[in-house]
């Protein structure tokens, strides 16, 4: 998948703070957030990826060279990962990033220490130009990436710049493991640290910045900053001098002379007599013998663009240069791409591989050679055009959407072999095992020497635990698929089980990006989104669906003038859609967008969104003002309602069963106004909340036992801290939920709950792609999944109290009882099984110490899995009982537990229940 630059937004920039200078950030993490912002009531949470496989740019992948199965994997916006050698699953390591250091989940580079492998380098920071106001950073770490420290150099680091496949920047001397050398973007040099990455100073001595920039006329920065210098390569076994490997190259983003060369540790430097013009050497990789380095270049720095490229090898000794292209740049009508991705077996010298990393149609393209490049062999030829024979087979059933919902003609197949391929790797200790990053996964073999036996290899993806999607919108319908999304570089996805990857991307129309996700809070199953398309597509910026977005279609029109997907909103009972596309105004239309007509009363760019429960209002934002539809988006009017954010990125949301019960976010530091905002009466006016210093996304979900009024969710900042943070109390009350550690760098653009499953969140990351959370001991079942016979509603759900206090008394039946309580709730249910909650109420003035409850199935239901407990049964009969940690209920407290069940016939609750032994008050629902 092409991996758009991912910009931050306006508010963000603001809300970013200053960091250290070069050499005094000494943090015990990346994240500069306070230590802990949970009170003492906060709730414990688990936090998972919703699966997804993968889903963007993988631009380096480094191997420790002396310990087996240690292999890093970096990314351009979400972080780095290292792969657990039993499992093969990818580790998230820099997790731990907060909302103030959100450039540091770009990663340039990455270097691992073969003398001591617990250590691991990155060099951090997403561009450098305006969008990210902080410098980069070098983070370092001395156990494989469990924790860090870091050192904030001079300049930025651009993770997400162009260029950024190229590397790697970041290495350590072979010789001695306390000099590590930096290749800087931005006419900054090389620099160099001897003390194992803690301080760093530049190489004055080194004579080419690297002053290349695709666009040097890019007003915005992003194309015209220099790439600077991109690769060193130590050669070993040269010998040392002063303490340090003596002969070494680097590789710099400069046509005229792109590499250079010290013998005397990096004192003195010298152009390499003889090389190669008019290029960029993307990489740069020597033979273990130090015989030959071998250079893969590119007329461009990609990752998206190279027209033209060529592969030579140096002779270190003699000083002779020989071209060993596969596919030479002279022949001009077979050499469409640069050649980028490059490794040499470590165990076999001779062995090289190399990419077409540009080469988009039909496929790329990766040759081996093993000798030396005299001679090439491709993955896939033409055996009389368009017929494709491939030496390799690809089985992606572990990510089924990789075909894109594509069935192309030769000689395109689905799925493809990969596109923007810069980054490949073999082995050091298995020359079967290779691994290549693409712009939408990592795939990889592990029979790669029976490609020169002339036997396919097999190609599967390798991406369990590396996820990697920026996340614009987040949906949980009451029914159906528990979650749905619109996501950057990807349409978005429809997840009938979190914990699986799911079989198809949304298609027909396909976006690029998708930028806004509703649907009809009524009718649950019709669906509208809206996206961005790429150049040349016919599609219209707007889908439909009505089978809960299994499938979708789009409409004959829109409206003229549209250039991009804005946001959208469905009414309750799906019969009008309000569009704010970007390039022209806000219209509306009836139906599924057969025809559309231009609202009036509302700025064009307008924020909007449709009440939850009055299928005919609609609300907009925009620059400070809230706008108000009562006849179903034709028109609208300003409420009047004073002191909303005037600047910054504002999202807002309408309660579902309430009608004009509406939460508002939003804001900018360079303001006052910057915070989460409440109204009761269709946005005539806002009461802004009290205690909450920031906000950026607010959402809803199933109200904790006891309380009529839905759990909000936000991404904010209370009481100084920034995080995730939930209210059970209509906002009178917040707890903060993740921790330091589950901070995922900026979390601002969509958050939702789960209307079925008390506790669960869903949360957006810019890179990291979508977190979901469970309470530990929150009655959270296992995974949320659709019911396969659940039928939509087709009216509205009974409307929650409108009232800031939620209600003292929850629906639903229950039996008398004093002194405990047992809310047991069937949460999900499908054919032959069931999810259900069951939360422990002491209504005593004395805490629980240690608890068992006891119940009888009326139907012969039996457990088949419990969490937050333990759990026998006989018969009909069930006992639980509590486990370490959630053994004490407090005076006034609660606690949960959830369990899958089978049941045949019928499946009706318990009618009475015990705890140790006493009779409680049973609710049911």
């Amino acid at each position: 998948m092409r991996h758009r630059p991912m910009r931050p937004l306006a508010s963000l920039l603001a809300a970013a703070g200053a960091v250290a200078a070069l050499g005094l950030a000494l943090t015990a993490g990346p994240s500069s957030a306070a230590s802990s912002a949970l009170s003492a009531s906060s709730p414990s949470y688990t936090w998972n990826n919703v699966q997804i496989g993968g889903g963007g740019f993988v631009p380096g992948i480094v191997f420790n060279q002396s310990q087996p199965g240690l292999v890093y994997a970096r990314t351009d916006v979400g972080g780095a990962y290292r792969q657990d050698p039993g499992t093969k699953q990818w580790i998230p390591l820099l997790d731990s990033i907060g909302w103030n250091d959100w450039n540091l989940t770009g990663v340039l580079s990455l270097a691992t220490d073969a003398a001591d492998p617990n250590r691991v380098y990155v060099a951090a920071g997403s561009y450098t130009n305006s969008w990210d106001p902080n410098d980069g950073a070098i983070l370092r770490s001395t156990d494989q990436g469990a924790t860090w420290q870091r050192t904030t150099l001079p300049f930025k680091v651009g993770g997400n710049m162009p260029g950024r496949g190229m590397g790697e920047r970041l290495t350590i001397d072979p010789n001695n493991d306390k000099v590590l050398w930096f290749g800087a973007e931005s006419g900054n040099g090389l620099w160099r640290s001897a003390d194992y990455g803690v301080t760093w100073a530049k190489v004055s001595a080194f004579p080419d910045t690297g002053p290349y920039a695709p666009v040097p006329s890019d007003t915005t920065g992003y194309q015209s900053d220099p790439e600077g210098v991109l690769w060193e390569a130590f050669d070993k076994g040269s010998g040392t001098v002063d303490g340090v490997t003596r002969t070494m190259f680097v590789g710099v983003a400069d046509p005229a002379h792109s590499i250079y060369r010290s013998n005397d540790g990096g004192v003195t430097w010298t152009a390499v007599t003889g090389q190669p013009t008019g290029f960029i050497p993307h990489k740069g990789v020597l033979d273990a013998s130090g015989g030959n380095l071998f250079v893969a270049y590119s007329d461009t720095g990609g990752p998206y663009d190279g027209a033209h490229g060529d592969v030579w090898k140096y002779a270190t000794g003699t000083g002779a240069w020989t071209k060993v292209s596969p596919v030479p740049s002279t022949d001009t009508s077979n050499d469409w791409f640069g050649y980028s991705g490059l490794a040499v077996d470590p165990e076999h010298p001779g062995t090289v591989m190399v990419t077409a990393y540009s080469s988009w149609w039909p496929d790329t393209q990766i040759w081996r050679s093993t000798d030396s490049g005299a001679t090439w062999k491709p993955f896939w030829s033409y055996n009389g055009y368009p017929t494709r024979v491939d030496q390799y087979a690809v089985d992606a059933s572990s990510v089924p959407w990789l075909t894109f919902g594509t069935t192309p003609s030769a000689p395109e197949e689905a799925p493809k072999l990969g596109w923007m391929t810069e980054a490949l790797a073999i082995d050091p200790f298995d020359p079967n095992r290779m691994l290549f990053g693409t712009g939408a996964t990592l795939y990889g073999t592990g029979d790669l020497t029976d490609f020169d036996a002339g036997r396919k290899i097999a190609i599967a993806p390798v991406v369990k635990g590396l996820e990697e999607t920026a996340v614009n919108g987040l949906i949980s319908p009451p029914t159906g698929a528990p979650l749905l999304s619109a996501l950057g570089d990807l349409g978005g996805f429809r997840h009938t089980d979190v914990t699986q990857v799911p079989s198809k991307i949304f298609t027909t129309p396909t976006f690029t990006t998708s930028t806004g996700i509703d649907f009809a809070e009524a009718n649950p199953s019709w669906i509208v989104r809206v996206g961005d398309l790429a150049s040349g597509s016919t599609d219209k910026h707007i889908g439909f669906s009505t089978d809960d977005g299994a499938d979708w279609f789009a409409p004959g029109s829109e409206p003229s003038g549209v250039t991009g997907g804005g946001t959208v909103a469905i009414a309750a009972d799906g019969n009008t859609t309000v569009w704010s596309p970007t390039g022209t105004g806000v219209y509306h239309s009836a139906g599924f967008g057969t025809s559309w007509a231009a609202s009036t009363g509302i700025p064009a760019g307008a924020t909007v969104q449709a009440d939850r429960s009055d299928p005919k209002t609609f609300y907009g934002f925009s620059g400070g003002s809230f706008y108000v539809s009562t006849d179903a988006g034709a028109t609208f009017r300003a409420t009047g309602a004073v002191g909303l954010p005037t600047v910054g990125n504002v999202r807002f949301k309408a309660l579902p069963g309430v009608k004009g019960d509406i939460w508002l976010a939003g804001g900018a530091t360079t303001a006052n106004a910057y915070g989460l905002w409440h109204s009761t009466d269709g946005g005539a006016n806002f009461a802004r909340v009290a205690g909450v210093d920031q906000a950026d996304a607010i959402g809803f979900g199933k109200a904790a036992p006891g309380s009529g009024y839905p759990t909000l969710y936000a991404s904010a900042q209370i009481g100084g801290v920034r995080g995730i943070f939930r209210s059970d109390t209509a906002g009178a009350d917040w707890v903060r939920i993740n921790d330091d550690q589950h901070q995922w760098g900026w979390t601002g653009a969509a958050i939702t709950g789960d209307p079925r499953v008390y506790g669960r969140v869903y949360l957006s990351t810019n890179g990291r792609g979508i977190i979901y959370g469970d309470q530990v001991g929150g009655g959270a079942t296992g995974s949320a999944t659709a019911s396969p016979s659940s039928a939509p509603s087709t009216s509205p759900s009974s409307s929650p109290s409108a009232s800031a206090s939620p209600s003292p008394s929850p629906s639903g039946s229950a039996t008398t009882g004093t002194g405990c309580e047992v809310d047991y709730g069937v949460s999900s249910s499908w054919a032959g099984g069931f999810g259900a909650n069951v939360t422990l109420v002491n209504h005593g003035t004395t805490p629980v110490n240690g608890w068992t409850v006891g119940w009888s199935f009326p139907n012969g239901q039996t457990v088949s899995q419990l969490w937050n407990g333990s759990y026998s049964q006989s018969g009909s009969t069930v006992s639980v009982t509590n486990l370490s940690y959630n053994g004490t209920i407090a005076a006034g407290g609660s606690t949960s537990f959830g369990f899958n069940g089978t049941w045949t016939g019928s499946n009706n609750p318990p009618t009475a229940i015990t705890l140790n032994g006493a009779s409680c008050a049973l609710r049911t629902s």
